[in-house]
């Protein structure tokens, strides 16, 4: 089983009511769960670790969880609220205004970590690593569990949201330490690195000590990176309804794809084929470009492919 650890959220979708007033509709999100989603439908066996509220919002995150076929176990449940997350579209691309004060996904503490965790690897990311105490928490689980299985990480790094950039660098350059995957876009890279092409970028990431890092372009499709490879993979044609979970649908299909080639271990991912790299960027654009062509984070199940 792949283990998501991260944020569970309530993104609140513009809609139009039937009285042709502005509305906001709720869509279970978070850029993690949404990976646990994705790879639920994908058929690749997944739980989720994260702070989930006992109210509504959380019944229906457990629901959505449940439906993808995800283990929601693992996760720590509190009486403190869910997070929200208004949406604004422009133009297809999202933009967010969060309400996350005392929430019961950013109160989660390291005293909230599971005891045992049985599964085979784990990923971590999103904006679950900017706020506290569930900074610490995640990077805390993280440290744990890469000792002994293969992790991968998306840093997914929204500025808008971090308080303290020096602490918040030292985070992600101990959890890029620990991946084995490392999933970035440009503008990650322009936050992470100092300077030259993305591809320069991208393998100055690498050499921090990942086996794979993965740099999406997008529209113009993804590339793959190892110490010894170069995989490009275009992206597949779609008309694009929003962004909203592209990037975590594309994390999804990379982690199924290498489970599925017996591949996503430490030591098999240490020595990854162009034929591996490019199997699991093409699942991973193939799956992000359905989600994008449908409103909000709605990953597609392994028949839709």
């Amino acid at each position: 089983m792949i283990l998501c650890a991260g944020e569970a959220l309530i993104d609140m979708l513009p809609r139009t009511s039937d009285r042709g007033e502005p509305a906001f509709a709720p869509h279970v999100g978070g850029a993690v769960l949404n990976t646990a989603v994705a790879l639920g439908r994908l058929g690749a066996p997944a739980g989720f670790f994260s702070g989930i509220s006992t109210d509504l919002f959380g019944a229906q995150i457990v629901a959505a969880l449940k439906a993808a076929g995800v283990d929601a176990a693992p996760a720590h449940r509190s009486d403190r609220p869910t997070t929200l997350a208004f949406v604004t579209l422009v133009n297809g691309q999202a933009s967010y205004a969060f309400y996350d004060e005392a929430t019961a996904g950013r109160m989660l503490s390291e005293e909230d970590l599971p005891s045992d965790i049985d599964v085979d690897a784990c990923f971590f990311g999103g904006i679950s690593l900017t706020a506290e105490p569930c900074g610490t928490a995640y990077d805390t689980l993280s440290a744990q569990l890469s000792a002994r299985m293969p992790m991968m990480l998306d840093p997914n790094i929204r500025p808008d949201f971090i308080r303290d950039r020096a602490s918040y660098d030292a985070r992600i350059s101990r959890m890029i330490e620990r991946a084995d995957i490392v999933k970035v876009s440009d503008e990650d890279l322009a936050w992470l690195t100092d300077a030259g092409t993305l591809e320069d970028r991208a393998r100055a990431v690498l050499a921090k000590g990942p086996a794979m890092v993965c740099l999406t372009r997008g529209a113009e499709g993804a590339t793959a990176f190892t110490k010894g490879s170069e995989v490009f993979v275009p992206s597949r044609p779609a008309t694009v309804v929003d962004t909203v979970g592209a990037g975590d649908t594309f994390n999804a299909g990379v982690l199924a794809s290498l489970s599925e080639q017996g591949v996503l271990t430490k030591k098999a991912l240490r020595s990854l084929t162009e034929d591996h790299l490019n199997a699991a960027l093409s699942l991973g654009v193939q799956a992000a470009a359905v989600t994008v062509s449908r409103a909000g984070a709605n990953p597609p199940t392994r028949a839709e492919l």
